[in-house]
C-alpha cells in the first residue's frame, strides 16, 4: 500500500514528493480509528511552521483533510464505531499521509460527517469550515445585528464566514479582489450589505465601511492580511488588494473585534492606543492553533469540530461548493 510523501530540505526551502510503500498499519488500540479515506483535500504545506517546529525527519506525509469509513476501533474509543462515515484534519506531526488507502488516526481528530454531505466536499470543507467557525465563533462571539467585514469573501475561507455570519443574523460586507469575485459575492442569498471592488486599488475600504454604518464603523472584521509599511515599501500587488493596518483601525467600531491572519502583525504604540480608546479587541487566528499535536492539542480539534458539529459541519460544508 502505497503512500505520499514529501521530503523538505530546509536549508534550501525545497520540497519533493514521492510515494512510499507502507507496511501494514498495527493492530488498532486505545483512543486510534483505522479509516479507510474516501477523499482528501490538499491543501498548502506550511514548511515555515513545520521549520519553526524542528519537525526535522525525513519523509513528511502529504494530505490532512480526509473523509472516510471507521474500519476498526481500539478498546478506548468512545465516539465511533465500524462503518461510521467520518470527517477530519490529521495532525502534523501524523506519520500517516491522508493520500493513501487506510490511515490511523487518533479519534479525538474525528467527527461524523452528515449523511448528505459527499466525500468530496466534507475533505474539501471542515479546514475553512472551523476556521470560520473560530473567528466568528470563539473569537469575535458574533450575534445577531452585528455588522462584519470579510476581507476576500469569495475565497473558500471568505464563503464560509459569510453564510455562517448571516446564519447568526449579522450584517455582511465584503471585498471583491476582482470583477469575478464581485459577481460570485452579488449572487449570494441573502444578499451581501455592500461588496467592495478593490481590484483597481482606487476604492478606499475604510471609507465605504463607514458611510455603509453610518460612522459608526463595523463591529468584527475578518482579515485576509493587510499591509503593514507605507506604499514605498511594500510589493505593487499587495498595495492593490490588501488594506493598511490603520484603515482596519479606523474602520473599526466601538467594542470591535479585529480577527487578523498577519502572524508579522506589528502595531505602533499610537495603533494600540487608539484601539484602546475604541475598547477594541485583536485576535490572531491561526490555521494550526488546534492541530499542533499530542492527545490534548487533539482533544482542542475534537472540542471545536463537535462543538460546532450542527452548524459548521450541518450548513457550512454545502456553502464551500455552493
Amino acid at each position: 500500500m502505497k503512500g505520499l510523501y514529501f521530503f523538505f530540505f530546509f536549508f534550501y526551502e525545497e520540497i519533493t514528493f514521492v510515494f512510499q510503500e507502507r507496511e501494514n498499519l498495527p493492530v488498532t488500540e486505545d483512543n486510534f480509528v483505522k479509516l479507510q479515506v474516501k477523499a482528501c483535500a490538499l491543501s498548502q504545506i506550511n514548511t515555515k511552521l513545520l521549520a519553526e517546529m524542528k519537525m526535522k525527519k525525513d519523509l513528511f506525509p502529504v494530505g490532512r483533510e480526509i473523509a472516510g469509513i471507521v474500519l476498526d476501533v481500539g478498546s478506548k474509543v468512545s465516539f465511533f464505531q465500524p462503518d461510521d462515515e467520518v470527517v477530519g484534519i490529521l495532525p502534523l506531526d501524523s506519520e500517516d499521509p491522508g493520500l493513501c488507502e487506510v490511515v490511523r488516526v487518533h479519534e479525538h481528530y474525528l467527527v461524523h460527517k452528515p449523511e448528505k454531505v459527499t466525500w468530496m466536499e466534507a475533505a474539501g470543507s471542515i479546514r475553512d469550515g472551523v476556521r470560520a467557525y473560530t473567528a466568528l465563533h470563539y473569537l469575535s462571539h458574533v450575534s445577531p445585528g452585528k455588522s462584519v467585514l470579510i476581507m476576500d469573501g469569495a475565497s473558500a475561507f471568505g464563503t464560509i464566514a459569510i453564510q455562517l455570519a448571516h446564519h447568526r443574523g449579522a450584517k455582511v460586507i465584503s471585498t471583491a479582489c476582482s470583477l469575478e469575485d464581485k459577481q460570485c459575492l452579488e449572487r449570494f442569498r441573502p444578499p451581501i450589505a455592500r461588496v467592495i471592488d478593490v481590484s483597481n486599488g482606487k476604492v478606499h475600504v475604510a471609507e465605504s465601511c463607514l458611510e455603509e454604518t453610518g460612522g459608526l464603523g463595523v463591529d468584527i472584521v475578518l482579515d485576509a492580511g493587510v499591509r503593514l509599511y507605507s506604499k514605498d515599501d511594500e510589493p505593487a500587488v499587495k498595495l492593490q488588494l490588501l488594506p493598511h493596518k490603520h484603515d482596519i483601525i479606523t474602520l473599526l467600531g466601538v467594542g470591535g473585534h479585529w480577527v487578523t491572519t498577519e502572524e508579522n502583525l506589528q502595531l505602533d504604540p499610537p495603533d494600540s492606543h487608539c484601539l484602546f480608546l475604541k475598547g477594541a479587541t485583536l485576535a490572531f487566528l491561526n490555521d494550526e492553533v488546534w492541530n499542533l499535536s499530542n492527545v490534548q492539542q487533539g482533544k482542542y480539534l475534537s472540542t471545536y469540530l463537535k462543538g460546532c458539529d450542527g452548524e459548521v459541519i450541518n450548513w457550512c460544508f454545502q456553502t464551500s461548493v455552493g
